[in-house]
């Protein structure tokens, strides 16, 4: 890794002496060229240091969202700088979503092997996406969550014999709408009559064996969503 300049935001003293201490001892490379506690003193820094490498604590003075507006503000003025986030927040995941919407290069936890100089090598070299095991295992659990449950959502639909207006027509009754709201809408092709039909048909192939003839709407709808066949995260009403 050739040399490169980094200004480090912090507003701990003993956190801003320990990175300091990481950079001396892992990261020789890497020439200090100031450190900041607040916003304003680093604007006022970064006006008169160069730097390829800020080192951003998200929390500054008491607040969580200093960081993220730095990191904003940073893409918004296109300045020619790597942004990695070293942070103590462990457990906000929407602050690090937050950040990462901000532009950040990446995130580091205050947990786990600290900051490395492989991680700093790779933000430096324009990687994006840069992150230490705590927060990789995070988005690891989250990755597997989802893909399960994309699976089982694809795999009700087989099981079930699900088409598109299937789908369609149960995704409209849990928003609430009714078998005319439905019928009107662009992507369904069925009349009111038609969607009466297909809501008996539902009901057999949802209900197996199920003889009770006071299954309703609500009740339709909540094993829609036990099956996996509807997703409360996905229920968007299609254009009318």
């Amino acid at each position: 890794m050739q040399q490169f300049n980094v200004i480090i935001v912090e507003d701990v003293m003993l956190e801003l002496r320990g990175t300091i201490e990481i950079f001396r001892n892992e990261i020789p490379e890497a020439n200090i060229v100031g450190t900041a506690q607040t916003e304003a003193q680093f604007w006022s820094l970064l006006e008169t240091s160069s730097a390829d490498l800020i080192l951003l604590d998200l929390g500054l003075g008491g607040s969580t969202t200093v960081g993220v507006d730095i990191c904003r503000k940073i893409r918004e003025k296109q300045l020619p700088v790597k942004v990695l986030i070293f942070t103590g927040e462990v457990l906000n995941e929407k602050l690090w979503v937050d950040a990462l919407d901000a532009g950040a290069d990446g995130i580091i936890l205050k947990s786990g092997e600290l900051l490395t100089p492989g991680d700093v090598a790779s933000v430096l070299s324009g990687k994006r996406y840069v992150f230490n095991q705590p927060i990789l295992k995070k988005l690891v659990k989250r990755f597997r969550q989802s893909v399960l449950a994309d699976y089982r959502h694809q795999e009700s639909f087989v099981k079930y014999d699900i088409d598109e207006y299937d789908e369609i027509f149960l995704r409209h009754l849990a928003l609430g709408y009714t078998k005319d709201m439905i019928a009107s809408l662009r992507t369904m092709p069925f009349g009111t009559k038609s969607l009466e039909k297909r809501q008996a048909e539902l009901i057999s192939r949802l209900f197996p064996g199920c003889e009770d003839t006071r299954i309703n709407v609500p009740r339709l709808i909540t094993r829609a969503f036990e099956l996996r066949i509807l997703d409360v995260d996905n229920l968007e009403p299609d254009d009318e």
